[in-house]
C-alpha cells in the first residue's frame, strides 16, 4: 500500500539535507533550453506513429476488439440478441447468451509490436438453464432492457444509477458493473457506447481548448482545481490548442497533490504543456482522454507517478491497458509515453533525504518482483534497471518528497532541470 504510514525509513547517523538547489529563473532564453529535447522526443514519436499497424496486418487472428458504436447499432444489436434468445427458448434450448471471455490473465496477449495488452478470443455462455448462471443470466437481460432504453432515449446513465434500477435483483453494484463489461463484450461495443459511464474522477488544466456538447472549454481558466474531465466522452469533440504559445507536450500526474502544485503554479504557461491526472488508479474515462488528446495533437506524453511499483503499474495500464480491459485496449491505451518521473534513479540524484524514502514491505518487493516480469517491462530495459535499484536500495518514495526541499521545488528545480536534460526512459 502507498502513503507516508506505510513504511518507514530511519535517517542515517550524521548525514544532513543537501542545501538547496537554486530554482530556474524561467527566462525565455532558458524556457526555450529546456524544451528543446522535448521538441526532438516529438519529431521522434511523429515518425514511430506513422509506422504503426494494426494486429491483423501484423498476422494476429484470434484476438478480439471492441469498437465504438452508434445508438442505432446497440439498439439493433440488441435486438438481434434478444430474438436470437428467443429462437433457442422456442428451440428448447432455454435462454441463453454468447460472449467472448473477459480478459485476466491466461487469455490477455502482449503484442509487442504495438505496444499493447489484446483479449485472446474465447468463446462462453451464460445459460439460465444452469443454476450457477441463473442469476446473472437474469441480470444480463434486465441490462440489456435498460440499455435499450438509454439509446432509444440518446441519455446517458452512471453505473450507480444503473445498480439502483433494480437493487433487488442486482443486489451489490460490483455485480452490475462486471455484467455491464459482459455486454460490451457481447455487443462487441465500448462500454461508452452502451451509455452507461462511472462518475467524474480525472482532472486536466493546461493549454488545451475542446467541445463539450455545445460548451467550448478553455482549460487555462479552470482555476487550480482544474476541469473534470467528461465522462461522457461521446459529447467532446474539437480538440485543440490555439494558443499564442500551444501545448508542446502532455504532462500525465499520477497524484492530484502534484496536479494541485503544478495547476496552482501555472506550470502549463511557463513551460506550454497540458497537465492530466487520474487521481491514482486512473478511470476509463481518463485514459480515453489522454489517448484522444494525443491522437489529436500529436505531441509527447510524459508520466510523473511515485518511485513505487504500484506507480509504474499505474504508468503502465495507461500505456498498455489493463488485463481486466483488454479487449478496449485500441480506445484506451497510449502506448508511447515516457517515464519522467520519479525515479528510484532520482533518488540520490535530487538529494531526497532518508527520512523522505520509506522502506519497502514485504508486499512491496513480491509486486515489484512480479512487475519487472512482465513482458511489457522487460521490452523497456531501462525500466528494468530502475526497478533494480529499487529493489537493490530498498526504498520507494512519493512526489511529495520534494516538498522537503521546498513547496516549489518540484515545479522550479525538479521538472525544469528534468526537461532540460531530456531526462525520460
Amino acid at each position: 500500500e502507498k502513503g507516508p504510514g506505510k513504511g518507514k525509513r530511519t535517517m542515517s547517523a550524521g548525514k544532513k539535507r543537501a542545501a538547496p538547489e537554486a530554482p530556474f529563473m524561467g527566462t525565455p532564453a532558458e524556457i526555450e533550453e529546456c524544451l528543446k529535447k522535448v521538441r526532438l522526443l516529438a519529431v521522434e514519436l511523429k515518425k514511430e506513429s506513422e509506422k504503426a499497424k494494426t494486429p491483423a496486418e501484423l498476422g494476429y487472428t484470434n484476438l478480439f476488439e471492441v469498437t465504438d458504436q452508434d445508438n442505432k447499432t446497440v439498439q439493433a444489436n440488441i435486438e438481434k440478441v434478444a430474438a436470437e434468445a428467443i429462437l433457442s427458448i422456442l428451440d428448447g434450448n432455454g435462454l441463453q447468451y454468447t460472449l467472448a471471455q473477459k480478459g485476466g490473465g491466461a487469455n490477455t496477449q502482449f503484442v509487442p509490436e504495438l505496444d499493447r495488452n489484446y483479449l485472446e478470443f474465447k468463446s462462453m455462455k451464460r445459460q439460465f438453464a444452469d443454476s450457477s448462471q441463473v442469476r446473472k443470466t437474469t441480470m444480463m437481460t434486465k441490462l440489456m432492457q435498460l440499455v435499450h432504453e438509454l439509446t432509444k432515449r440518446n441519455i446517458h446513465s452512471t453505473k450507480r444509477d444503473l445498480f439502483y434500477a433494480d437493487v433487488k435483483l442486482f443486489e451489490k453494484q460490483t455485480n452490475s458493473d462486471a455484467l455491464l463489461e459482459e455486454l460490451s463484450l457481447m455487443f462487441g461495443c465500448t462500454r461508452s457506447s452502451l451509455q452507461v459511464t462511472a462518475s467524474e474522477k480525472g482532472l486536466v488544466v493546461g493549454r488545451i481548448q475542446f467541445d463539450d456538447d455545445a460548451d467550448v472549454i478553455d482549460c487555462t481558466k479552470m482555476g487550480r482545481s482544474g476541469k473534470n474531465i467528461p465522462s461522457y466522452m461521446d459529447r467532446v469533440s474539437n480538440i485543440r490548442s490555439t494558443y499564442d504559445k500551444p501545448a508542446e507536450f502532455i504532462l500525465l500526474v499520477e497524484k492530484d497533490a502534484a496536479f494541485q502544485r503544478l495547476a496552482e503554479d501555472k506550470f502549463y504557461n511557463t513551460y506550454p504543456c497540458i497537465i492530466i491526472t487520474g487521481k491514482g488508479e486512473a478511470d476509463l474515462a481518463t485514459r480515453m482522454f489522454l489517448r484522444r488528446v494525443k491522437e489529436a495533437l500529436k505531441i509527447p506524453i510524459l508520466g510523473l507517478f511515485d518511485s513505487d511499483a504500484h506507480g509504474l503499474k499505474i504508468l503502465s495500464v495507461y500505456m498498455q491497458g489493463s488485463e481486466a480491459m483488454s479487449h478496449d485496449s485500441a480506445n484506451l491505451a497510449t502506448p508511447d509515453i515516457k517515464w519522467l518521473g520519479v525515479r528510484p534513479s532520482d533518488l540520490d540524484k535530487y538529494n531526497v533525504p532518508d527520512d523522505c524514502r520509506l522502506d519497502l514491505t514485504p508486499h512491496d518487493i513480491a509486486f515489484a518482483e512480479s512487475l519487472r516480469e512482465k513482458p511489457y517491462i522487460q521490452k523497456r530495459k531501462e525500466w528494468v534497471k530502475e526497478l533494480d535499484k529499487m529493489l537493490a536500495m530498498k526504498v520507494k518514495a512519493e512526489i511529495q518528497a520534494f516538498t522537503s526541499k521546498g513547496f516549489q521545488y518540484l515545479t522550479q528545480v525538479y521538472l525544469p532541470r528534468k526537461l532540460k536534460e531530456g531526462d525520460w526512459v
